[in-house]
């Protein structure tokens, strides 16, 4: 399935609440949709508060359409107060590569 929009967010955590929201991502509703085909979760390795997520979506309208959902919204509802301020975005199409966990 072709990657076609996508983007790379660091987040950072309140101090000590970033397994917490990992474990929010980890458990995202994005995960079962078929017009995800990527979504990584990553920690910064210098910054125990700091966590990355790439998402690769099929098209931007398909995103918006997950993100306009009532489960996408609770999400991110039950994020908000575990972050330190707004996340930082960056304009990502993944277009290979290897996840194997």
């Amino acid at each position: 399935m072709a990657v076609n929009h996508g983007f790379h967010a660091t987040m950072t955590a309140q101090p000590g609440k970033a397994d917490e929201v990992v474990e929010l991502l980890l458990n995202a509703p994005s995960l079962p949709n078929e017009d995800c085909v990527v979504f990584l979760v990553g920690r910064s390795a210098g910054n125990p508060d700091i966590v990355y997520v790439t998402e690769g979506w099929t098209s931007q309208e398909a995103h918006s359409r997950f993100f306009a959902t009532e489960q996408a919204q609770a999400l991110v509802a039950k994020l908000q107060p575990l972050l330190a301020g707004d996340s930082q975005y960056a304009d990502e199409v993944p277009v290979g590569g290897k996840a194997n966990f």
